[in-house]
């Protein structure tokens, strides 16, 4: 199931893409969230990973998450891994003009066992609710990343 949105934003595109690759800022706007977040490797090239752990539905959930990809200023890439489900998360960073950019946001989320694919089923007759919840929360993400408004 795939899940994309665009923002824009009156940052320019190096601003942009600096605010999304603060990988601390990230960390700790998953702690503060609740999540348990511990950093795996070295923040050497393409970049860090991590072991993420939070509760979701009154069950824990575990996913690690791997920057794959990072090619500044204009994208990084990301690779998860949980018990039932692959995650793939791009983002793209798009000057519009001098003083403006553009944040596009994918995530893609496949199932890895007979569970998943049932669940990621179900969910896809409701997907227009999911899309407006991701585009929430992708705007609330940037704006802690970014300090801007929402």
């Amino acid at each position: 199931m795939k899940f994309s949105t665009r923002r824009d934003t009156e940052l320019t595109a190096d601003q942009l893409f600096q605010s999304i690759a603060d990988f601390d800022r990230l960390e700790r706007i998953l702690l503060r969230r609740g999540a348990a977040v511990t950093r795996i490797g070295t923040s050497a090239a393409p970049g860090p990973g991590w072991d993420i752990g939070f509760d979701w539905r009154g069950r824990r959930r575990d996913l690690r998450l791997q920057v794959v990809r990072f090619n500044q200023p204009e994208q990084i890439a990301m690779q998860g891994e949980s018990e039932a489900f692959e995650l793939l998360i791009d983002l793209t960073v798009v000057a519009l003009s001098r003083l403006r950019s553009r944040l596009i946001l994918e995530a893609d989320i496949r199932p890895r066992n007979m569970r998943a694919r049932l669940m990621l089923q179900t969910a896809r007759l409701g997907k227009s609710q999911l899309d407006k919840r991701f585009d929430e929360g992708a705007a609330r993400l940037l704006a802690e990343l970014t300090g801007l408004r929402a």
